[in-house]
């Protein structure tokens, strides 16, 4: 039964890692300015933050998830700040050269630093990980099942990972056949759309809060 829980922990971790979003562009417009280990570090750190909710999700802590979503409008205040701040930085920047891959001094940590903050940013997302987990029914691991609990989560964290290595490596090799005008294209569109995110977000949390 182990092995069942860690493959629906992989379709889990690549279902919630796939749609486009603002943490997908982020992702990937990393890979695409400064190479695969910027792409991928970002991917995971936005997997360990799906990982952590799902991990809430998972072991039931229902302490636990009332503080993570009790702090859920101030966090969704600082996630629009923070998209529009990337969205901003990465409008303005300089496309990168063909083939240049210290394009900063930023940190791989610090970029999977920031992916993590802006998921994390997000908390309502452990209420995605409690409905699917849910609908598992009879494949969910049992109350109390400790070991079934963290092999399913480990599987999420696995099916994330996974997806993000697959992208950044395409992202970081056809990086090097796009244009300088191509990529100052992609810049401004992914920093208009950052910002727009950040922006949408911050709107419905001022009209959920009036």
């Amino acid at each position: 039964m182990e092995l069942i829980f860690l493959i629906e922990g992989i379709l889990i971790g690549v279902a919630f890692s796939a749609p486009v979003g603002p943490i997908n562009i982020v992702c990937i417009q990393e890979a695409i300015r400064r190479g695969f280990s910027a792409g991928l570090a970002a991917g995971i750190g936005a997997v360990t933050a799906d990982t952590l909710f799902a991990a809430i999700a998972s072991y039931g802590t229902t302490a636990f998830t009332g503080t993570v979503l009790g702090w859920a409008h101030p966090l969704q205040l600082v996630g629009g700040a923070l998209l529009i701040a990337f969205g901003w930085r990465i409008l303005l920047s300089r496309p990168p050269q063909v083939g240049d891959g210290k394009l900063s001094s930023t940190s791989t940590f610090s970029t999977a630093l920031a992916a993590f903050g802006l998921t994390f940013t997000n908390p309502v997302t452990v209420f995605g990980y409690i409905a699917v987990f849910g609908s598992l029914g009879s494949w969910a691991p049992d109350s109390g099942d400790y070991v079934g609990a963290t092999i399913l989560v480990a599987g999420v964290f696995t099916g994330g990972s996974l997806w993000w290595l697959g992208v950044a490596t395409v992202v970081a090799f056809v990086r090097s056949s796009l244009s300088e005008r191509t990529l100052k294209r992609i810049n401004i569109g992914a920093g208009a759309i950052l910002i727009a995110f950040g922006a949408a977000m911050i709107l419905r949390l001022a009209l959920i809060l009036h």
